[in-house]
């Protein structure tokens, strides 16, 4: 099977034909026109200027609030470093993006896994744990179009959960990188737009947005944390990519981001749609929560598919998908995440075809 043939469910990057090419070229046009000192100097640990007040003014907080780094994983990595001791506790969601779960056990974390259901994680399941006894030095969330679950937090649960951080003093992570692409519905407000106690740290990315290759991500939190990061940037890298801030920063200013935006979340709607009916007509027995935006779809198929099986019948299809269990610490054999971002339209349709197919040679 030739990867050109190779119709793949498993990454989550936009297609090249839902990316600016045009408009990220003008604006790195401008951004080496407009601030040539700026892009081709050593910068500071906290970011490109002009970036860091541009993501500031979005979220309405202080620019000393705000840290750029290279994507929104180099957040959560400052972050977890910052926060995370050998033995802390820690609450993620079940299932959860699994370089978080790579992260928090290489740290010596103790991790809990918290249901996820169509509204987001449960509450209840979280507030009997933290009754039990146990004391979270943090909460990871991705509030919207969840990875791998594709699942969006509602409004009534964001409320809930500053609520109990607040109450049993843990920090909300909110991990929000695909907020943006929304299909349907009104956008919900953040955390840190809620939070009135200072417990949440925020997370974007324009990888998502924009595109993957430009690494800029950021983190937005108290100041005392945020200059500490930087701190400890500085002496990994001195400064992040100024070339790459400096053309994001163009593309936003001028407005084009919001052009892109537009553009992948309408291609991003057609996918998901067509990758749902899909799935519906193709696969007995398949059961999902059709996501409100983002890139990804989990699916559960029934108990006698074993997804171990199904990858490499899958692959010998010319087909790639993620199997479930590389996103929770225990289960997940009977399910998959599939990305249907990198997927154009007209290729969904096969890709599930082969993926039936690899279930059925399996199955029993």
């Amino acid at each position: 099977m030739t990867a050109e043939q190779l119709i793949s469910f498993a990454r989550g990057a936009p297609s090249l034909d839902i990316v600016d090419v045009e408009g990220l070229s003008a604006a790195a046009v401008r951004a080496f026109a407009n601030d040539p000192a700026g892009l081709t100097a050593y910068g500071n640990s906290y970011g490109y200027g002009p970036l860091r007040k541009w993501i500031a003014a979005k979220h309405g907080v202080a620019v000393d609030q705000v840290l750029v780094t290279n994507g929104s994983l180099q957040a959560d990595a400052f972050l977890f470093n910052h926060l995370v001791q050998p033995g802390d506790h820690v609450v993620v969601e079940k299932p959860t993006y699994d370089r978080t779960l790579l992260n928090l056990q290489n740290l010596g974390a103790v991790v809990h896994q918290v249901t996820l259901h169509p509204d987001g994680v449960d509450t209840a399941e979280l507030r009997a744990l933290l009754e039990s006894g146990v004391r979270p030095k943090l909460a990871h969330i991705i509030p919207n179009y969840q990875n791998p679950a594709g699942v969006t937090l509602s409004e009534a649960k964001r409320h809930e959960l500053l609520a109990l951080a607040g109450e049993y003093g843990f920090t909300i992570f909110e991990d929000d990188p695909y907020v943006d692409i929304r299909f349907r519905g009104e956008a919900l407000p953040t955390m840190l737009s809620l939070d009135t106690a200072g417990v949440v740290v925020h997370a974007s990315s324009f990888t998502k947005t924009v595109c993957p290759g430009v690494r800029v991500g950021y983190l937005v939190g108290d100041k005392s944390m945020i200059d500490a990061i930087a701190g400890k940037a500085t002496n990994l890298y001195i400064s992040a990519g100024q070339v790459a801030q400096g053309i994001v920063y163009e593309f936003c200013a001028s407005g084009d981001i919001d052009r892109s935006v537009a553009t992948v979340s309408a291609a991003l709607a057609e996918r998901a749609t067509v990758l749902a009916e899909s799935l519906r007509k193709r696969i007995d027995g398949v059961s999902f929560t059709e996501p409100d935006g983002g890139y990804f779809l989990w699916i559960e198929l029934p108990a006698d598919v074993h997804v171990d099986k199904v990858l490499p019948a899958a692959a010998e299809r010319g087909v790639a998908v993620v199997k479930g269990s590389d996103f929770l610490l225990e289960g997940g054999e009977n399910a998959l995440r599939l990305a249907f971002s990198a997927v154009t339209a007209d290729q969904i349709d096969e890709g599930v075809r082969r993926l039936a197919e690899a279930i059925d040679a399996v199955r029993g």
